[in-house]
């Protein structure tokens, strides 16, 4: 028979990885909407540097030539699908790992975690959120930088109507087959895996830093709780943004070759700093993206718990 205490607690584990789900689905679509033009400004600038030398005369140049909703919120809605894809599953598998972690170091309370266990669940959990996440950042970063493409394809005197994320995805499959959806994995993982140690790191180490001795992290308030979050972000980006020039390059030039061979080469041809485009208005992005990413997720934890407790 099934002991009682093992009924609670996988019912406890299923209302907690429901919560998580939830609060990472609502942190995720908060984060588009606030980040989204400067999220396309880094795309543009990190795949045609030889056009978009600045973030301001990229951001003027966009918006002067495509407008808000083409230009600076091109790709929202795979951007959407995305981060609502990426943030559920990864705060879902955090979770998870969270209680894993606890576990595996014999700690008491989730809430006991040091930070480098719950880096390294960050770590561990955006595996999986990095496959849900290659196929609709690809179809992202395509039409975030398709006015670029079809610019220089006009050059060369090929011509090409813009299209929308259904007609791409459609034309990815029947060029590359569903395999094709998946250009960039290795890269995104490679950012994705490392950036998240870091990420949830930050995070939760910010958390821990601002708590007074009578506090515990779900005390500090909104705007610690925003700086923290901003901080994980920028740690994120600054510890993983070579790779993620890289991916970029590999998921809009249809690119073949291996990661390290794209970044060597970068380096080379286009001196270090190339690895760099588009960093400030990935910064500058961050600090209220993230800072609503995980506002969002947080509070939308509080309420669900008293909700169902």
């Amino acid at each position: 028979m099934t002991d009682g205490n093992d009924i609670q607690l996988k019912e406890n584990y299923a209302k907690n990885g429901f919560i998580d789900f939830a609060a990472g689905f609502l942190g995720g679509v908060a984060l588009v909407y606030v980040g989204q033009p400067l999220d396309t400004i880094k795309v543009k600038m990190q795949t045609f540097p030889h056009i978009h030398k600045n973030m301001i005369t990229c951001f003027t140049d966009t918006f002067r030539k495509e407008g808000i909703y083409r230009g600076l919120y091109a790709g929202t809605v795979p951007a959407l699908a995305a981060n609502i894809t990426e943030n559920s599953i990864l705060f879902l598998g955090y979770g998870f790992c969270q209680n894993f972690m606890q576990k595996l170091t014999r700690t008491e309370k989730v809430e006991n975690l040091s930070i480098v266990s719950n880096a390294t669940a960050g770590c561990l959990a955006s595996f999986f959120s990095s496959i849900a996440l290659t196929p609709t950042e690809l179809i992202k970063c395509k039409l975030q930088a398709m006015y670029e493409v079809q610019k220089e394809q006009a050059s060369r005197g090929i011509h090409s109507e813009k299209i929308g994320p259904w007609r791409l995805t459609s034309d990815i499959i029947k060029m590359d087959g569903f395999r094709g959806l998946f250009r960039g994995l290795v890269a995104t993982l490679v950012r994705e895996m490392p950036g998240y140690f870091f990420f949830f790191g930050g995070y939760e180490g910010t958390r821990t830093m601002l708590c007074n001795n009578d506090q515990t992290k779900d005390d500090i308030g909104l705007l610690k709780t925003m700086f923290a979050g901003s901080v994980g972000g920028m740690v994120f980006w600054c510890v993983t943004y070579p790779v993620d020039v890289a991916k970029s390059r590999i998921q809009v030039n249809h690119l073949t070759e291996p990661l390290h061979t794209i970044i060597i080469r970068i380096a080379r041809t286009e001196g270090f700093s190339a690895l760099f485009n588009g960093l400030t208005p990935t910064l500058v992005r961050t600090v209220p993206a993230t800072a609503t990413l995980f506002v969002t997720y947080e509070y939308t934890k509080k309420f669900l718990h008293n909700v169902l407790d």
